[in-house]
């Protein structure tokens, strides 16, 4: 990736909130990584209230970020396939809880999310996803773990502070994945990612490990699959 050495893609923020360019994934854990995101990944639903959730108990892990963080780029970029989430150039087009099985038996789900802080479509409309946003992060047993996701270049904004909160009172473990690595200056980034981390770090349900990732060149995204893997039921043999 333009501007960052091959070992930059996990930084530990707790406790002494120093990054460090030592990733904490094993070969065998990246392997597990890819497998599971070679595996069928298969649309099931868009969800648009809480009450038609899927009631199947399979763990969930989700995406979240503002709708112009790259989200969809960063989803098809992790399962290889060029079309499974929308890419838009308008943001804000997700607007449904979209559910996708992930694994070699489907054993998990993946949880595309709908964007906040932008979106073209009627107030009304606006409020009643952020809703179903908020009521699906307070109340979920199923959901192991939300990524969140945050544009390298600007940081941690408003909205994500919201939702940070949301999570943190609802005692929803979170991850920070950077997004779009590639656009900033190698000296800008760091400075994001210290930011971040020290920021991260004041958050109880935060995880203590920031994945930074570029959707445009890969960087990152065989330890963004490695993580995801780690949540899978029994695991992910290669």
């Amino acid at each position: 990736m333009a501007g960052l050495v091959p070992a930059m893609n996990v930084f530990n923020v707790a406790p002494t909130m120093n990054a460090t360019d030592i990733s904490d994934f094993t070969a065998d854990e990246i392997a597990g990584g890819e497998a599971l995101f070679k595996a069928p990944c298969v649309f099931v639903k868009g969800v648009t209230s809480i009450e038609t959730l899927p009631d199947d108990g399979r763990p969930e892990i989700a995406f979240a970020g503002r709708s112009n963080v790259g989200k969809s780029s960063l989803i098809n970029a992790l399962t290889g396939r060029k079309t499974l989430a929308r890419v838009s150039v308008t943001p804000g087009r997700t607007r449904e809880l979209n559910f996708f099985t992930l694994g070699p038996e489907g054993g998990l789900y993946l949880v595309d999310m709908p964007g906040y802080g932008y979106a073209k479509a009627p107030k009304s409309a606006v409020k009643g996803w952020t809703r179903l946003i908020g009521d699906y992060l307070k109340g979920r047993r199923e959901l192991k773990r939300v990524y969140l996701l945050i544009d390298a270049r600007h940081g941690i904004k408003a909205n994500d502070r919201d939702t940070m909160k949301l999570m943190d009172e609802a005692a929803v473990s979170y991850q920070a994945v950077l997004t779009k690595a590639d656009k900033p200056k190698q000296s800008e980034l760091e400075t994001i990612i210290a930011k971040v981390g020290e920021e991260l770090a004041k958050h109880p349900a935060a995880y203590p490990q920031v994945l930074v990732t570029s959707a445009r060149t890969g960087s990152g995204i065989p330890e963004l699959r490695a993580a995801v893997a780690a949540l899978a039921p029994n695991g992910v043999v290669p």
